[in-house]
This record gives C-alpha cells, structure tokens and sequence, in this order.
C-alpha cells in the first residue's frame, strides 16, 4: 500500500526542519506535505499504468491461446474431413458414376479394358447391372486400371482407360465402356494402344464424333487420372481384376459362393 506523505512504510517523525548544506542555503520541506503527496501520486499514477500495461498484456496472451486453439480445432477438423474423403485430394482419381447418385447400393468395380475376365464379367453381369441402374437402385463407380499394361507391357490399358474418361466428358461413358468390352482384343494383343482404333469404336458408342472427342484421345488428356486411379488400386490391398464391392463388401471373389446376376439383384433388392 502507497503511503501518501513521505516515503512508502515510513511515516514523519516530528522535530526541527531539516536543513540542507549542500549549496549553502536551507530547504525545507512543506510542512503540510504537499511535495509528499505529489510525489506519491506520481508513483500512485506510474503504478497504475504498469497495471493496465499488465492487463493489456494479459488479454493478448488470452487472446492468442484462444486463436492458437481455434487454428488447432481447425487443423483437426480439417484432418478428419480428409480422411473421410479418402485422403489427399489431389492424389486420388474420383471413380466415374453411372447411375443415381442417391441410389440406396453402391458397386464398386476395379477393371482394365485389357483383362479377360473384366471382359467375362461385363458380359455376364451388364444387363443386370444396367437395369439395377435404370430402376434407381444402383450406381456403380468404376475405377479404370492398368494391370494388365504393369505386367505384360504395351499402353492398350492406359490408352483406352484415357478414352473412356474423354467419353465420360462427352456424356457416353457407359455407352463407350461397354463398346470396349463388347469389341475387346486377346490378352497379348495391345490394338487399344492405337489410336485410330479407339476412335473407330466410338462410332459405335453413338454421339461421340466430335472432334473434342478425337483431341482428348489423341493428346491423353487424362492420363494424369488414369495414372492416379491405378495407382490408388495397387494401394487398395486388391490384388487381381475385376475387383467388385457391393457396399465395400468384397462379393465377386469367394469361389465357394461365386456371385450370380440373379444373386447380385437380390442383394441389392434388399438394400432398397
């Protein structure tokens, strides 16, 4: 606590003015304490600003714990909303939709346009997919892949995986798909790696002769997704194709119960 007259804590003796020999002349102090109380305020006036310097100082540390705390609960929730979407967006290929997208079952299928037993299954499974489609039950999301190209060499996989996705842009994915199943060569022989044949085909797709087409085939315009969706496959843990899912479940592998067109409807009847 300040005192106010004399120095803090120690209050006036009484007795004789004191005297000052320093210039040869006598200083006396106010006896009514006026120079005490102004030097006091002084100190009063001084500690009170240090106080609300010390205030302002504490409501900006406040205020930063509180921005560092918000920026840290941003960075969660950003963390979280990335791993629910599948991680770095930039580094993954979106599947290509055909279908509702508020279809209650979801199918998911890994194929490249090279490998015969993607050909086997789009033969055997089209009709009843498409008609699952039609009917708002399903939708499938297809991830274009390029095993066979990885391991037997050529670029038939990549090229025609890169058309595909041209023809998604021209609104004829599921037409040219099917094109390329319905027309695909033997195993050992690359002709989807030749341009003028997939150009061919999409006469057959119906509506895509536009020239738009033709260029985005001819310059692998996406050949950047094509190599993304690949390589989001080898990261999957799946090992052969087609891989198919029926809601993240694994329902085309199990040899001891292989899956059927009428089991396939079924099962996705029952979602409905």
């Amino acid at each position: 606590m300040l005192a106010l007259s004399g120095e803090p804590g120690h209050k006036h003796a009484r007795g004789p003015p004191f005297r000052s020999l320093a210039h040869g002349v006598m200083s006396q102090k106010d006896p009514s304490g006026h120079e005490g109380r102004r030097t006091a305020t002084e100190r009063l006036r001084e500690e009170r600003k240090r106080e609300r310097a010390a205030e302002r100082r504490g409501r900006n540390l406040k205020v930063g714990a509180v921005v560092v705390a918000l920026l840290a609960v941003a960075g969660g929730v950003g963390a979280m909303l990335a791993q629910q979407s599948g991680g770095d967006a930039e580094n993954d290929a979106k599947p290509i939709t055909v279908g509702k997208r508020d279809a209650p079952a979801k199918l998911t299928v890994y194929e490249d346009f090279r490998c015969p037993a993607c050909g086997q299954f789009e033969q055997r499974f089209r009709k009843t997919i498409h008609g699952l489609e039609k009917q708002g039950k399903l939708r499938a999301e297809y991830h274009l892949v390029t095993i066979i190209d990885d391991n037997m060499g050529g670029s038939g996989s990549h090229a025609a995986a890169n058309a595909a996705v041209c023809a998604r842009d021209e609104g004829r994915f599921r037409q040219y798909h099917d094109v390329l199943f319905q027309n695909q060569p033997e195993e050992q022989d690359d002709a989807f790696a030749d341009e003028k044949t997939l150009v061919k085909l999409a006469g057959k797709a119906g509506g895509l002769n536009s020239s738009r087409f033709r260029d985005c085939v001819a310059d692998g315009s996406h050949e950047d997704w094509v190599k993304k969706s690949s390589a989001s496959f080898k990261k999957s843990g799946y090992q052969s194709t087609p891989t198919v899912l029926l809601d993240g479940e694994n329902v085309y592998g199990d040899q001891s119960d292989p899956l059927t067109p009428e089991s396939l409807k079924r099962k996705v009847e029952e979602k409905s």
